[in-house]
């Protein structure tokens, strides 16, 4: 029995009620099992039996009695109930109101949440992952396992963020812990050795927490897929010596982001599209522009974008409240709120400026004081809360820097389809030309809305239909995934970005590209594309239609036909 364990809290607190009910009850029944009666003449009798004794003593503690059995008592026996009476009153108060305050108790509060939480984790019956790290990053890696039918386990050190949880229209139970996702006990109460986890993320704002769970991961579960949040390159060189399959930098991610939008904006906007939110259109906006740039705030998110705009050649001045000392840039002290700093800085001639503070107010200060002095700035602005992101969306600056939407973007698409950040690595390589070519044939074919990304794996788990074929010796190629079931001399409104097999990726693989089990292809699309694709993977009537134009026999003619044969 774990020591922290609610039986064990029950056990130790009420040690005290419970042995002053056992000795009162003992006193009580051995008093009248010593003290003498009387008969129904009034002649003394002899004491009560310990059967009486027991059955008087059990009522009279409770309800205070029905009456004297088996006969009337004596003065002596009557002068010993009352004595009773008072004394297991007091007794049964004392711990009844030891049991209130043992209900009111955190610590028994968080054993009881503990131990319901174990219980719900073991019986999931599906595969979940678990989520480290409910903020505004993790609340939103929660929403979209959810619309997407994923489960999901959730650990916090904030309980009212859980509780925020709690009050989300989420389709499905997620099974919740406030407790630190850093310590064995919880990691293993979440599951982590439970035989449907198909991974973790830890998301927390505390890299040495999230570096923990790495540790956790790769000695208990070394094959389980880990997603770490990361501020800090030199704990993501100790997650990644810990195995960890993924880190995230939402800063380093974003600067090196907007260095490729000044060297590369059909990349950049490639990227935008494949990565955004499916339904939505993306705003134009002008690319980030060469020349000076000014940078207010030299914290993490500041160096990281410093270092990538030197590496573009950019001219450089940094507004800071401590002065610095750097090649490549000249550093001003001051927090870029103050109108006569931001023209110090020379505002007015620049190209560019970042408001990369870690305070929301200050951020939309400098960027409304800096537009004051130069109309045609191009602004980029860091966003931390996302409760007011309405602000930064009036001020309209040109880009927005939300680590939560970075960091949740980032971890989804690694989870749902990890061949996309394979693939647009792989884009960068090809060059601007080629994401512009690419780009343009995707928005004639899919619209202008950003599509859906998804991840096909052919086997026996989901296209039961094609793995059926192909051990069948039948040569299976793209095409047949990429047309529409009801007319199969239309195609569906998807696009192969990818296939991987044995480790190598191709990039937009030909339709007449044979397919073999254990294949990955990457899809963009529409919603419905995806879900008609489903079904032919699946449907081997279906898959039969596209692939010859005819209806495949039924079983039954098929046992039939070659019985004749």
């Amino acid at each position: 029995m774990h020591p922290g364990s609610a039986f064990f809290i029950v056990l130790r607190r009420m040690r005290a009620p419970l042995i002053l009910l056992i000795a009162i009850y003992a006193v009580s029944i051995l008093g009248l099992t010593l003290i003498p009666g009387v008969d129904a003449e009034g002649r003394p009798a002899p004491p009560m039996s310990f059967l009486h004794a027991f059955y008087f003593v059990s009522y009279t503690a409770t309800t205070i009695g029905f009456g004297e059995i088996p006969q009337a008592f004596s003065e002596a026996q009557r002068m010993w109930v009352t004595a009773i009476i008072y004394a297991t009153v007091i007794v049964w108060t004392y711990a009844i109101l030891t049991i209130l305050a043992l209900f009111s108790d955190r610590a028994f509060q968080q054993a009881l949440s503990a131990s319901r939480f174990k219980r719900r984790v073991q019986h999931l019956a599906e595969p979940f992952y678990i989520v480290c790290g409910c903020g505004e990053s993790g609340g939103r890696v929660l929403a979209a396992l959810d619309r997407m039918d994923a489960r999901a386990v959730a650990i916090d050190l904030d309980e009212n963020r859980l509780a925020e949880l709690e009050l989300e229209d989420f389709r499905s139970e997620t099974p919740a812990f406030a407790g630190d996702a850093a310590q064995t006990q919880n990691l293993l109460a979440a599951g982590l050795q439970h035989r449907f986890c198909r991974g973790i993320l830890a998301l927390t704002n505390d890299d040495p927490a999230n570096l923990a769970i790495a540790a956790h991961v790769r000695l208990l579960r070394p094959q389980l897929p880990v997603i770490l949040r990361v501020e800090h390159d030199a704990i993501a060189q100790r997650m990644i010596a810990f195995g960890a399959s993924q880190t995230i930098n939402p800063f380093a991610m974003f600067a090196r982001l907007l260095a490729l939008a000044v060297h590369a904006p059909a990349l950049y906007r490639l990227h935008d599209w494949l990565t955004g939110t499916p339904g939505t259109l993306l705003v134009a906006t002008r690319d980030p522009p060469r020349g000076r740039w000014i940078v207010c705030g030299y914290g993490r998110f500041g160096h990281a974008l410093v270092t990538e705009l030197l590496r573009e050649g950019m001219e450089i001045t940094l507004i800071d409240q401590h002065p610095l000392q750097a090649p490549g840039f000249t550093a001003i002290v001051g927090s870029g709120v103050e109108p006569e700093v931001l023209a110090a800085a020379g505002v007015a001639h620049a190209d560019g400026l970042v408001a990369a503070t870690d305070d929301d107010l200050t951020n939309l200060s400098i960027a409304v004081s800096a537009r004051e002095q130069n109309p045609d700035l191009f602004i980029v602005m860091r966003q931390n809360q996302q409760s007011r992101a309405e602000l930064f969306t009036a001020l309209k600056p040109e880009m927005i820097m939300a680590p939560a939407e970075i960091i949740a973007h980032a971890a989804l698409a690694r989870l749902t389809t990890p061949l996309l950040p394979d693939f647009l690595r792989a884009a960068e390589e090809r060059g601007d030309d080629w994401a512009w070519a690419l780009q343009s044939r995707l928005r004639i074919e899919l619209g202008s809305a950003v599509p859906l990304c998804w991840q096909l794996s052919i086997d026996a788990n989901v296209a039961t239909a094609l793995i059926a074929l192909i051990t069948e010796g039948r040569e299976v190629s793209l095409a047949p995934l990429l047309r529409d079931p009801s007319d199969r001399e239309q195609r569906l409104s998807c696009v192969a970005l990818a296939l991987r097999r044995d480790e190598v990726d191709t990039l937009l693989p030909d339709a007449s590209t044979p397919l073999a089990v254990g294949d990955q292809i990457l899809f963009v699309g529409t919603a419905k594309a995806r879900a008609e694709q489903e079904l032919i993977a699946r449907n081997r009537n279906v898959l039969h239609y596209l692939m010859t134009g005819r209806e495949e026999a039924g079983w039954l003619w098929r046992l039939l036909t070659r019985q004749g044969a």
